[in-house]
């Protein structure tokens, strides 16, 4: 049912994102990240009417961006998600930007996620027939290694 790890469809950079050192400016490195975990939301219940259907929702507690390699204007991209960790209120996460074509990485980014009742707003559990799709997609990924560089600390190393 999911594949492992998710794989966005092909997405373009708008020329306004490109900023005055002539590539894509930071803002929307994570403007891609998201905008590709939108189609994994969509097959997981979380998709843009389950705000309103349930008043509930996922919001970023944490991310970390790793900016790899410049894109440009006409570079197309692609995003992967893989699921490290979940219970019932949260996810951990890691992501890819790739290039769709060539495949070489231009950034990567860990999160953890929560969900979100929106009444407070607060976390809250998620509903069991999405939880089960999170179960669902957990397994899909636990064959997948952990990347070598989630978890890794930031901050200037010395020799």
């Amino acid at each position: 049912m999911f594949d492992a790890p998710f794989r966005s469809s092909p997405m373009s950079i708008r020329p306004e994102w490109i900023d005055y050192n002539g590539h894509l400016n930071m803002a929307y490195y994570n403007a891609l990240m998201d905008q590709g975990v939108d189609q994994l939301w969509e097959q997981l219940g979380f998709g843009e009417d389950y705000i309103q259907a349930n008043g509930h929702t996922t919001f970023s507690a944490e991310y970390h961006m790793r900016y790899v390699r410049e894109v440009h204007l006409e570079t197309p991209v692609v995003t992967t998600f893989q699921l490290l960790d979940h219970d019932e209120k949260r996810f951990h996460f890691c992501q890819e930007l790739l290039h769709a074509d060539e495949g070489w990485v231009a950034a990567r980014g860990e999160g953890l996620g929560l969900h979100i009742d929106m009444s407070g707003p607060r976390v809250a559990p998620m509903p069991p027939e999405v939880l089960a799709k999170f179960d669902a997609l957990a397994k899909a990924h636990s064959p997948l290694p952990k990347p070598d560089w989630v978890g890794q600390p930031m901050g200037i190393r010395r020799k």
